[in-house]
């Protein structure tokens, strides 16, 4: 018996940890994952309760050995990436420059400031949670103990650069 190759959409986030992942793309990750993705979290830390990130629907992994075998993985169609780890990294990095080189893969990224080395192919964009998303988004940041479960927002904001084709997904709006 052959088996069918999985036709869903992979959405990989690179994280510093789990309170970063939930708090900056929480909504998005749960929405996605509702909508039939597959949703990766590549963690930075080890050890930590990765019970949030499961709140969500997501698959949690190590980054470091994900780093090292980075071309045997499937690609995904959307990666995020925190943008202290895009400076911190210079795997990461290489990575992400790669991504937006070739135009196939939405790279979107969070945080205080964008990489300087990315800041010309990246625009700010949006993701509208829905209702589920902000109910499991706080459960998941209570879950690590956040003051902000009691303060989930409308919107999640990103930076992010499109790719080449038509993006599979419509969630992301330019911010105005």
């Amino acid at each position: 018996m052959t088996q069918e190759p999985d036709m869903r959409y992979r959405l990989d986030i690179v994280s510093p940890n789990v309170r970063d992942a939930v708090r900056f793309a929480g909504g998005w990750l749960y929405d996605r994952s509702m909508a039939g993705w597959d949703v990766t979290v590549l963690l930075d830390s080890v050890g930590e309760d990765e019970r949030p990130l499961e709140i969500l629907g997501a698959t949690v992994l190590p980054l470091q050995p994900v780093l090292e075998s980075w071309s045997e993985r499937p690609h995904p169609q959307t990666v995020a990436v925190a943008a202290e780890l895009i400076e911190g990294d210079e795997r990461v990095r290489a990575h992400v420059r790669t991504a937006l080189d070739h135009g196939m893969t939405e790279v979107t990224l969070w945080g205080e400031r964008c990489p300087a080395c990315l800041d010309d192919d990246v625009d700010t964009v949006r993701h509208e949670l829905s209702a589920a998303a902000r109910a499991f988004k706080a459960q998941a940041l209570a879950a690590t103990n956040d003051i902000e479960a009691d303060f989930v927002g409308q919107t999640e904001t990103f930076r992010c650069g499109m790719t080449t084709y038509p993006s599979v997904a419509a969630d992301l709006i330019p911010a105005s």
